[in-house]
């Protein structure tokens, strides 16, 4: 969910929120303000109008007067994930972290404001199935697991990768035999997770 640093929601706003969606994803119905107080035991309605009036004025909901089911999602607010620039699966090459677009991602409607895009460069990822202009759906991490695959920093260029160990040793792994592996020291750090691929389809 993109939320602006000037606006971010609370903890129990995410909750009624992610109830809501969930509500008119599985019923196709938005739940009415007492259901929603039941859900959460409030004991007054007074405490989920003020929960809708905040997500009113941050941009997610809007709430039609005189309808006892009147909450509108705001599509285009909730399902964008920014894409932040390129990566390369090849030679590192330099990413400007400069919002390109974004991308309209239902299934991470709640994945919180560390989740961004990057367009794929390069074909080092192929045997993994991360083929050029492919998007990766990145968590933003310092720090990931052996086996998993990457977006690194060298020398503030990014390069995409699955990371590996070697005895003592901790590499950056290609998935394309053209490519060495790149030996993970002190100029290499870690700036996300790839959590998923996204292949537009032509």
């Amino acid at each position: 969910m993109n939320e602006t640093q000037e606006n971010p929601l609370t903890s129990r706003q995410k909750e009624v929120l992610k109830f809501i969606y969930k509500a008119i994803k599985n019923d196709n119905l938005p739940p009415t303000i007492r259901e929603i107080a039941a859900h959460f035991g409030f004991s007054s309605t007074g405490t989920v109008r003020d929960h809708l009036k905040a997500l009113v004025n941050k941009g997610y909901i809007k709430v039609s007067q005189n309808k006892s089911r009147a909450i509108e999602l705001m599509r285009e607010k909730l399902f964008q994930v920014p894409i932040l620039g390129r990566v390369y699966a090849g030679l590192p090459n330099l990413a400007v972290e400069e919002i390109e677009g974004y991308l309209d991602l239902d299934s991470f409607v709640f994945s919180d404001n560390s989740t961004f895009a990057l367009k794929v460069k390069g074909d080092s990822m192929i045997d993994a199935g991360i083929m050029p202009d492919d998007l990766v759906l990145v968590k933003r991490q310092t720090v990931a697991q052996t086996g998993e695959t990457v977006v690194a920093l060298i020398d503030d260029e990014a390069t995409v990768k699955t990371l590996k160990r070697n005895g003592s040793h901790i590499y950056l792994q290609p998935a394309n035999a053209k490519y060495d592996p790149i030996l993970v020291d002190d100029k290499v750090s870690i700036i996300g997770k790839v959590i998923s691929v996204i292949r537009k389809l032509t």
